[in-house]
């Protein structure tokens, strides 16, 4: 089996569960939650992008590995961290702009996903960081979706949503 048809089973089976295990469980007790609250569970994961990082060390990756792939999913994944992170803090201390910052969040830490998974030329020289992109990676596409239909359901509510302590 070709490599890359082995990293399209791993990804898209992965993908899978995820969502099946979100629909049936996930969802269901997020529901009973305050959206901050919710928001917070559901970004947590990507508070540990930083591992994204690992593209950069050359003894954990071929030395094959496309530089600028490895350059742009590194930091690409740093960045959604640090902004995930923020976004912990402002739901947390219920600052007016964690919904803004929420968004910006989502829409930073998708687009870096696919563009790292549009890379498909790096898949041959991943080494060790296989396990990011075909196991890290469907959670953190799952939960981002997870984030987007939460934003676009609070959005559609004709009255603001109460602030809720999460102290």
């Amino acid at each position: 089996m070709p490599t890359l048809s082995i990293f399209l089973t791993q990804l898209l089976m992965t993908i899978a569960v995820y969502s099946l295990l979100t629909k049936w469980v996930l969802s269901p007790w997020l529901a009973s939650k305050p959206v901050p609250v919710a928001l917070m569970i559901l970004i947590a994961p990507h508070a540990i992008r930083h591992i994204g990082l690992t593209f950069l060390v050359p003894s954990v990756t071929d030395s094959a590995i496309p530089a600028e792939f490895a350059f742009t999913t590194a930091w690409g994944d740093f960045i959604s961290a640090l902004l995930a992170i923020s976004c912990l803090f402002a739901l947390k201390h219920s600052w007016r702009f964690a919904m803004p910052l929420v968004w910006v969040f989502n829409i930073v830490g998708s687009v870096d996903l696919i563009v790292a998974l549009s890379h498909a030329d790096a898949v041959p020289t991943l080494g060790g960081t296989w396990y990011i992109p075909t196991f890290l990676v469907p959670l953190l596409l799952v939960t981002h979706y997870q984030i987007f239909a939460r934003l676009l359901k609070q959005r559609s509510f004709s009255e603001p949503e109460k602030q809720v302590s999460v102290r």
